[in-house]
């Protein structure tokens, strides 16, 4: 589920994007993208990079072993009477992604500085929600589906612009013998829970902040969102929650806005002595039902991201780890069991800053484009980028950024004149791209 970000409009970015795509995109690729063996045209506001591009066919959540896919297993296990999916093309239309799950038309993640766009029609999924509507219109009334997705962001240990999301949805019919089957299975849930070792800090299932939809009965809204809650209680149990020997696991509910669903909850664990976020969930927007023509019914849906709850549970201090093709890594885990991550080195790092002038007129450059520049120069041989200045200039009005790049190979030990050769091809690329010029 898109978290909200501070809006960029479109229109500030094209100056950049023309550049860039216009000719070195066009000139690299021709006037097509081939992505899984298909030809796709590029316009002016294609911005999927080539380091983007190599991780479409990887698909790690699906490798046995790795991390993510035994993790995807366990959620699976506690859900076997849904259905599991997992092969749908990264590859949707905007509308797909956005105006199917009532996203407003000036929501941030929308922006070619936030997505990445193959063409004006066409764009790499950045949450498993946008096939919510193609899921239930096929009958579907219970399912788990996981998927790579794809957001532009920032260089840290934390953050990778190809992730995992799990999306999970339930519905019921609603009249009578629908709310009986969501009153019965609270029971049951909740029996459960009771006798497990576990303290949950609820909140009301609706309230005048967090809203029942106007289409709904108040009363079945509020059994829905209580059954979304006792499932995902269990399912917290499940991944986080020791012996009863040990601490009682921690939950506590919070209040939050999707435009997807309403009432909306974030739902986060006490763990390792820090309160963690978890997941987004809440009751599914009737319109989003009524486009997939589903007629009568009510549920809910969450998400969740499979790297921020494996980062947890095994102890895995950088994302970039995820994509490592390292025996040393990779050898260390085995389908079906979680361990913990046993760290095998530690390479130094080196620092490298670059600042520049921002072409007159323009504005400053944005960071997730800086981001992506270095990404598809050095790949996972950066561990984070920082800003660590900007200024405009009094006289001449002109803006002036400086970044500060942290090489570090998470495998070897880089050389000198190996960073020093990286660092050359990003100046160079900021030149020919963004049309900077160097301090």
């Amino acid at each position: 589920m898109i978290q909200p970000r501070i809006f960029s409009a479109i229109q500030s970015c094209r100056y950049a994007y023309r550049s860039f795509f216009s000719s070195a995109i066009t000139s690299k690729y021709g006037r097509t993208l081939e992505i899984l063996g298909d030809q796709y045209p590029t316009d002016e506001i294609t911005n999927v990079t080539p380091a983007i591009l190599s991780k479409i066919p990887l698909r790690v959540h699906t490798q046995i072993g790795h991390p993510l896919s035994t993790l995807r297993s366990i959620i699976e296990s506690h859900y076997p009477d849904f259905s599991h999916l997992s092969s749908f093309s990264p590859l949707v239309t905007p509308f797909k992604n956005f105006d199917e799950l009532s996203f407003p038309k000036d929501h941030p993640g929308r922006s070619v500085t936030d997505s990445y766009y193959i063409n004006k029609n066409l764009m790499l999924r950045t949450h498993t929600s946008a096939h919510e509507v193609e899921v239930f219109s096929k009958g579907e009334d219970r399912w788990l589906l996981t998927a790579d997705v794809y957001r532009r962001d920032e260089i840290d240990g934390s953050h990778y612009p190809v992730f995992h999301q799990m999306e999970g949805a339930r519905l019921y019919s609603a009249d009578a013998s629908g709310m009986k089957e969501v009153e019965e299975d609270n029971e049951r849930l909740s029996r459960h829970l009771e006798t497990s070792n576990i303290i949950i800090e609820d909140i009301p299932h609706i309230s005048p902040t967090n809203p029942v939809q106007q289409t709904h009965d108040p009363r079945h809204s509020e059994l829905v969102a209580k059954n979304l809650k006792l499932s995902l209680n269990g399912l917290l149990l499940r991944l986080f929650g020791g012996s009863n020997s040990e601490e009682p696991l921690r939950v506590r509910w919070i209040e939050a806005y999707f435009p997807f669903t309403s009432p909306s909850f974030e739902v986060e664990v006490f763990f390792r002595g820090k309160w963690l976020e978890i997941l987004g969930c809440g009751v599914v927007i009737q319109s989003t039902l009524d486009t997939s023509n589903v007629q009568g019914k009510i549920g809910w849906a969450f998400g969740l991201g499979l790297e921020r709850i494996a980062m947890i549970l095994y102890s895995i201090p950088d994302i970039r780890l995820f994509w490592s093709t390292d025996t040393r890594f990779l050898s260390q885990f085995k389908a079906g069991e979680i361990t913990t991550f046993q760290p095998y080195s530690k390479f130094p790092s080196c620092f490298k800053d670059v600042s520049f002038w921002n072409p007159q007129g323009s504005t400053p450059l944005h960071d997730n484009d800086f981001c992506d520049l270095v990404r598809d120069v050095a790949g996972d041989l950066v561990e984070d980028v920082k800003m660590i200045d900007s200024f405009v200039h009094p006289k001449t009005n002109r803006s002036s950024s400086c970044y500060r790049i942290n090489y570090r190979s998470m495998e070897r030990s880089l050389s000198n004149e190996e960073v020093n050769e990286l660092q050359k091809s990003v100046v160079s690329r900021l030149i020919d791209v963004f049309r900077v010029e160097i301090r």
